[in-house]
């Protein structure tokens, strides 16, 4: 099995987006990764079906059931959960490739996710993005394609979500996007010099 600790190294930290659907975490990676070459988005596995036009290790990591069981087993998943369905995880082998790349890791992840990060990895730079409740329903009512009660129930998560926020090391509010990108953008910066810094 994997150590339950990992340790930074004094390497570029591992960086975690996380916060409520409808928050536009997503959005403000987008903008903020060509800013910081360093940076390099963790590509997911999942089980779930490979779709047209979808390429094995650029999307997702493609694995069957029993593949992923197996490497859940062997201890090769940083975090994972059971979503819709299927299941979505992060393999640890990823991390040390972008690690060997010279790259600061970057995972896009619900919170539950993001906690387990921050309990394994020390120097794991945790980051919560946030929005009024009344903005994330509104977004997410705007873009639903699910029922109604499905629907209430996402509201409902990111009620719970928002609660969570002081668990994180930072709290980015998102009510501008180039504003909540220039903060999510001073954060980066911010903890890339600190391990820089750490590492001399």
């Amino acid at each position: 099995m994997a150590s339950s600790i990992v340790s930074a190294g004094g390497r570029k930290p591992v960086f975690v987006v996380t916060g409520p659907s409808g928050a536009g975490k997503g959005t403000l990676i987008e903008r903020v990764l060509p800013r910081f070459p360093e940076l390099a988005v963790a590509v997911s596995a999942t089980t779930r079906t490979q779709r047209p036009g979808e390429t094995d290790g650029v999307q997702y990591y493609f694995l069957t059931r029993a593949e992923f069981e197996r490497r859940v087993q062997a201890g090769e998943f940083l975090e994972y959960v059971d979503y819709v369905g299927n299941r979505y995880g992060t393999l640890l082998p990823e991390i040390d490739r972008l690690r060997r790349a010279g790259k600061a890791p970057l995972l896009e992840l619900e919170t539950e996710g993001a906690l387990r990060v921050k309990r394994r990895i020390r120097g794991a730079v945790t980051i919560f993005v946030t929005a009024p409740l009344e903005e994330l329903e509104r977004r997410l009512r705007e873009r639903a394609t699910e029922s109604t009660g499905e629907i209430e129930g996402r509201i409902e998560t990111a009620r719970r979500q928002l609660a969570e926020q002081g668990e994180f090391d930072h709290v980015v509010e998102n009510d501008d996007r180039e504003r909540a990108a220039d903060r999510l953008a001073a954060v980066i910066e911010h903890e890339l010099a600190a391990a820089t810094m750490a590492g001399r």
